[in-house]
């Protein structure tokens, strides 16, 4: 083994934040790294868990936490006897904090966890990750000034701060330059970017930029974003740029407007319809993904009701959908809840309805020609809308290949490789 283990929870930005800890931590071999989640109970108690695995498979290594999790709730790891060091969001990408300690007291795990709150710049390192060695993630934002009621996340990452576009240019300019054809731009809430750097650039402006500035860069795409910020540069590139991959995932959560009031979103119902109908009217091919809670506190059947008819209203073909649990320190954990009962059967509700719109999806690209990034081990990739194609045959990994969409099985595209 060279260099540290890492295990990942959680979200793309981890993914990528991650693989700039494996950087830091060089030569580390005896190293096991968890970058925890702290989105929900569950992510927290399943970190917990891969920490007492890793440390079964390697009894001998040291174990370090860091993420999220251990940034809103370090006592809970370092009360782990798995445990020598909690890290920080902040302190993750300091090399120090990997070297290791000269003694270890065997009573409670070392903490090193700052103020997340004062952090005013992020991604001076250019995190940038790899899934499956075939496409890159950038960050190019980190933290968040909004406060939904269900989330503990800006506790976790603090407030929004953005990578200045020279500096993310220069990344993607490089990552082009060694044959990776598709990059991911990252962030906690990523379509707030740039109001804190000067002239306060747009998030279309640095897109404008980067495909301008990188020509040779075939494939770009957004994680998740908030619909109420697509404004009319950023539109016009999702629906008129061909280098722009034509997927979006949309940060809904509800489709009822007294749940998106009671969880402090800034969008309306009316708004989420009103930008897929605007986005799929100029671009048709747009496939539309979703992030929805079932069962958040004080949620009626009508309530549940409308959420169910948004993935209809909305087109949504891949939904990100589960159902709520209370997390603790937030608004929404002291609110009325659903019996978590009623919210699992809400949430199975609707990743039936979303089934239903994916395999109306897929069924509409058999005999389309779909260019399909490959993917590890070869002959799986997605397309430029994000549809999971498995190929007739190995393909080099990382490469984009044509495909003639032949048949659907299960939930996926067969491609004949053109």
């Amino acid at each position: 083994m060279s260099g540290p283990e890492i295990i990942t929870m959680g979200c793309r930005l981890n993914a990528a934040e991650s693989e700039a800890m494996r950087a830091l931590a060089a030569g580390e071999d005896d190293l096991i790294i968890v970058n925890s989640c702290a989105v929900t109970n569950e992510a927290v108690k399943q970190t917990r868990q891969a920490i007492r695995r890793a440390k079964r498979a390697r009894p001998d290594a040291r174990v370090f936490v860091t993420g999220c999790a251990a940034q809103v709730e370090p006592e809970t790891f370092v009360a782990m006897a798995e445990v020598d060091r909690v890290l920080g969001n902040r302190e993750k990408f300091e090399a120090g904090s990997f070297v290791p300690s000269r003694s270890r007291d065997s009573a409670s795990a070392e903490i090193r966890v700052s103020n997340i709150m004062a952090v005013r710049e992020t991604a001076p390192h250019l995190v940038s990750g790899f899934a499956e060695r075939s496409r890159a993630f950038v960050e190019v934002q980190n933290g968040c000034d909004h406060r939904c009621t269900f989330c503990i996340i800006p506790y976790g990452r603090g407030n929004s701060r953005s990578v200045p576009a020279g500096l993310v240019v220069e990344r993607i300019k490089a990552l082009a330059g060694e044959g990776i054809e598709e990059v991911v731009l990252t962030g906690v809430d990523v379509t707030s970017y740039g109001p804190d750097l000067p002239g306060a650039p747009s998030l279309g402006l640095l897109i404008e930029r980067i495909l301008r500035h990188v020509p040779e860069l075939k494939r770009l795409r957004l994680s998740s974003l908030d619909c109420i910020e697509i404004d009319a540069r950023l539109f016009d590139i999702v629906t008129g740029e061909p280098r722009f991959m034509p997927h979006l995932h949309m940060s809904f959560q509800s489709g009822d407007d007294m749940v998106l009031k009671r969880m402090k979103r800034r969008h309306s119902r009316a708004a989420s319809v009103e930008i897929v109908q605007r986005l799929k009217a100029a671009r048709p091919a747009i496939a539309i993904g979703a992030d929805l809670i079932a069962g958040f506190p004080t949620e009626t059947e009508e309530m549940a009701e409308n959420s169910l008819r948004l993935v209809d209203d909305c087109d949504i073909v891949m939904g990100h959908i589960f159902p709520y649990s209370p997390k603790q320190g937030t608004p929404a954990a002291r609110m009325p809840q659903v019996p978590a009962t009623v919210a699992r059967e809400r949430a199975r509700r609707l990743r039936a309805a979303s089934g239903r719109r994916k395999m109306v999806w897929l069924d509409a690209l058999v005999g389309t020609r779909q260019r399909v990034l490959v993917e590890r081990p070869g002959d799986f990739g997605h397309g430029e809308s994000f549809a999971p194609v498995r190929l007739t045959r190995g393909c080099d990994v990382g490469k984009t290949v044509e495909a003639v969409i032949t048949r659907v099985e299960g939930e996926m595209l067969v491609g004949e490789v053109a």
